[in-house]
């Protein structure tokens, strides 16, 4: 038998059940359909945990240093880590619970547990039952991406989603990949008390940032005793018997590295490749995300798509952004565009890094004359109270029409003081709004105007 809708979502992620919830309201019937757990990767092995974790690591941390603030703790810091991942899940099932109970009571809307698979543009089916709807709109996600090196298959690893509910400290944890998701396990991990290595093929870790703040991400993870191995040209694996051994050069350095667990943190890849999405007509491209035009609509009419799957950004709050754009277009008659977004985003770290718009080279590699102002966190009165000076505050402008084109702060607070530039860079204001701004003090943010007076031509 036949179930009509009049939407279809495949996928309860980020924007999954926010969209529902606007079909709900107006009235429309809507199918959701989520065959593992609702709330995608954010709630389940995504923001909610690692963030609640990483605040566990940060009370270590600075438990450690409570002598530099001139308080005495009396005794070791020790790490209950099954109680720090019970704390974790406690955040996780919270906001599942909370996300299925509020799709539950919407009068107008299904929640469906299974594999939802395409039978046509227009039908879907979840186990025996058959579902049609003239819109459908998948919200499907990404997973890890497990990397063809030699002996992988042969040895036990984890991924983010594995490592997010492990109970207990790895002896010697060698983590493969040196961008965000890598280097926030790296860090959260040392400070609970393990040995860290971090595997980077790339010549230098999260090597889409500019040279300077990679260089300074690597200095503070090394002061913290983090092992950094960027130009990893013979990653290999082979089981031992007491660990793992992992093959990093083949030309300088130790060869091998030996840990106890492995974690794989080399990229993701779209939950594409068993929808049935050949036999709906959706086209993909060479990596497996969902081909979308500016409205996020497929090579399909009628069939739009979502969050990670569609390869236009890579976050929560993309993903957020992407259901409001199908809303606002399908639902209150605008015309909005994933073109239109200006991406902001931050690296978990301590202290965080907080990112907006271009970095220098993409600016430069884009045609623009730059100009780019720099300040360490030295040099930021409320770092120095906190005693926390690591990093640097980057701005990067257009030199012709003002134009902020992007800026970094890596340092204390860096993943909130961001959004002073990010609102002025969506507002279309030039560097001179930010110049002659009066910022609060004492903050992180009352720098900004003094980089902004410290610009000068890239180069």
């Amino acid at each position: 038998m036949m179930q009509t809708f009049d939407a279809i979502i495949i996928g309860a992620g980020q924007a999954g059940p926010s969209l529902a919830g606007r079909f709900n309201d107006a009235g429309k019937t809507v199918a959701i359909i989520e065959r593992k757990h609702v709330g995608g990767t954010c709630v389940n092995t995504g923001c909610k945990p690692t963030k609640t974790l990483v605040a566990s690591a940060y009370a270590a941390h600075i438990a450690r240093r409570s002598a530099d603030y001139g308080i005495g703790i009396g005794g070791e810091v020790t790490i209950d880590m099954p109680a720090v991942m019970r704390r974790a899940l406690k955040v996780t099932m919270d906001s599942r619970g909370s996300n299925e109970s509020w799709l539950e009571k919407m009068p107008h809307c299904t929640l469906i547990r299974g594999h939802a698979r395409f039978e046509s543009a227009n039908t879907i089916r979840v186990g025996d039952e058959l579902l049609t709807a003239p819109q459908i709109f998948l919200n499907v996600g990404a997973r890890a991406t497990i990397p063809d090196f030699e002996g992988v298959n042969d040895i036990p690893y984890m991924t983010n989603s594995d490592i997010v509910g492990l109970d207990r400290v790895p002896d010697h944890l060698v983590i493969i990949g040196g961008s965000y998701i890598g280097l926030e396990y790296a860090q959260m991990y040392r400070r609970f008390g393990a040995k860290v290595t971090v595997v980077e093929r790339g010549d230098r870790i999260v090597s889409r940032e500019d040279p300077e703040i990679s260089q300074s991400i690597q200095e503070m993870l090394e002061a913290e005793g983090i092992v950094i191995r960027t130009s990893a040209d013979c990653i290999r694996f082979r089981k031992m018997d007491d660990g793992i051994a992992v093959g990093v050069s083949c030309n300088e350095g130790e060869p091998e590295v030996i840990g106890s667990d492995v974690l794989l943190a080399v990229g993701r890849r779209p939950n594409t490749d068993d929808l049935g999405l050949d036999k709906a007509g959706v086209t993909l491209d060479e990596r497996g995300y969902i081909e979308v035009g500016d409205d996020l609509s497929t090579s399909v009419a009628g069939i739009w798509a979502m969050g990670d799957c569609n390869g236009r950004g890579a976050f929560t709050h993309t993903a957020y952004n992407d259901f409001e754009i199908v809303a606002a277009n399908l639902l209150d008659g605008e015309s909005r565009k994933v073109s239109d977004r200006l991406l902001g985003y931050a690296l978990y770290t301590d202290p965080p890094l907080g990112r907006v718009g271009m970095t220098e080279h993409q600016a430069v590699k884009a045609g623009h004359k730059v100009l780019v102002g720099t300040r360490p966190m030295s040099q930021v009165g409320r770092a120095v109270e906190k005693g926390e000076t690591i990093g640097l505050m980057k701005i990067v402008a257009d030199a012709e029409t003002k134009k902020i084109l992007g800026a970094a702060l890596l340092g204390t607070g860096g993943d909130e003081a961001i959004h002073g530039v990010l609102d002025m860079m969506n507002a279309g204001a030039t560097y001179d709004a930010l110049r002659w701004a009066v910022p609060i003090h004492p903050t992180v943010s009352e720098l900004w105007p003094t980089v902004v007076q410290s610009m000068k031509p890239a180069g």
